[in-house]
């Protein structure tokens, strides 16, 4: 079994360790704030007696006190994804009388020197002293930034890659790459191009690793056109205007967005969907059954993200139980975007 080591004062950390439960859970135990099980409480007992544990008294008063307020660090410019992520955190805590306090860090591209901003606003949200945190990321790296995380403040991670299958949350863009791309391989497509959104996030990435899934399990060859540099309608109107048409019959863009000016920009070359290419986008922005064509999609609810990311951070300042790792699987929207391969 774990134990303190050699020569040190044994710490809540290491009661939970010796007990297999969070930290929160023990500090609950202290309190008696929250729910804990009578087996739990039995394990965290027995542990506290072989580590010869006492608890800091001062560390302990702070936090028997709920500020019912939760901190929100959320990283990456705004889009529909990040904003109806906030969406649903706010519906959720108004719901639970929990007040949010929310930091953004709008980053660029190419994303440099944020941790330091990151760890402020983490020690702002300490200062204040929060219940609970989210963290709301697109880009790699949380696992450096929370490595020194105190957990007596729990904290849930919303990452397309966390480090961790607890207390965390994300949607599954490998999924909806491949899906996408499956669908337009089922209509006969072979030339497929996927628009790619910034190589500097996660989501991007792992949509991009789910259309070469998909394209190399049916012997085809993956066409990555990597021009993005944020996830805007902009950037794709450059993508359209840099694509031969040629060498496409249809195309998986990284979100609706992308795929917009994708579709504006072919247009201006005399080329439309679904006449000369199909094309599929991710999100299902409200915007999208309205394109011209509405846009076939795959629909990751994000405004769900948020609500269900809110109420396991809840359920873990209550009980001290870490919850589950929560992914929100995608939903394939079809519209007259796409249509079958006739091209010879």
């Amino acid at each position: 079994m774990a134990k303190a080591r050699t020569g040190t004062r044994p710490s809540m950390a290491d009661v939970g360790r010796l007990a297999n439960v969070s930290t929160q859970t023990v500090s609950r135990y202290f309190t008696g704030v929250g729910y804990v099980r009578a087996e739990t409480r039995e394990r965290i007992a027995a542990a506290i007696e072989e580590l010869g544990y006492v608890p800091n008294q001062s560390a302990r008063a702070l936090r028997t006190s709920k500020t019912n307020s939760v901190g929100v660090l959320t990283m990456g410019a705004f889009n529909y994804g990040s904003s109806s992520v906030l969406t649903g955190l706010g519906f959720a805590a108004r719901e639970a009388n929990v007040t949010l306090t929310i930091a953004a860090l709008n980053l660029d591209f190419e994303a440099k020197n944020w941790e330091a901003e990151a760890r402020r606003a983490l020690a702002h949200f300490k200062s204040i002293q929060v219940d609970g945190v989210v963290v709301s990321t697109p880009l790699p790296g949380v696992e450096k930034l929370l490595a020194h995380w105190d957990q007596a403040t729990p904290l849930i991670t919303v990452s397309e890659l966390p480090s961790s299958d607890e207390g965390s949350a994300g949607t599954h863009s490998h999924a909806a790459g491949w899906q996408a791309t499956r669908h337009l391989i089922e209509l006969g497509h072979r030339d497929i191009l996927h628009v790619a959104g910034p190589s500097t996030r996660n989501e991007a990435h792992e949509r991009a690793r789910g259309y070469r899934d998909a394209m190399e399990s049916a012997g085809l060859s993956p066409q990555v056109l990597n021009v993005a540099k944020d996830w805007s309608s902009v950037a794709g109107y450059r993508a359209g205007e840099s694509a031969d048409p040629r060498t496409f019959t249809a195309a998986f863009a990284a979100n609706d967005e992308l795929a917009l000016g994708f579709m504006s920009a072919m247009e201006k070359r005399g080329l439309r969907a679904p006449r000369d290419f199909s094309i599929v986008g991710v999100d299902d922005m409200p915007a999208a059954a309205y394109f011209s064509p509405p846009l076939t999609t795959m629909r990751l609810d994000f405004q769900a993200l948020g609500i269900a990311t809110f109420k396991m951070l809840h359920h873990q300042i209550a009980t001290g139980e870490a919850a589950e790792h929560y992914t929100v699987e995608p939903e394939l929207v079809i519209r007259e975007s796409t249509s079958r391969q006739t091209r010879p």
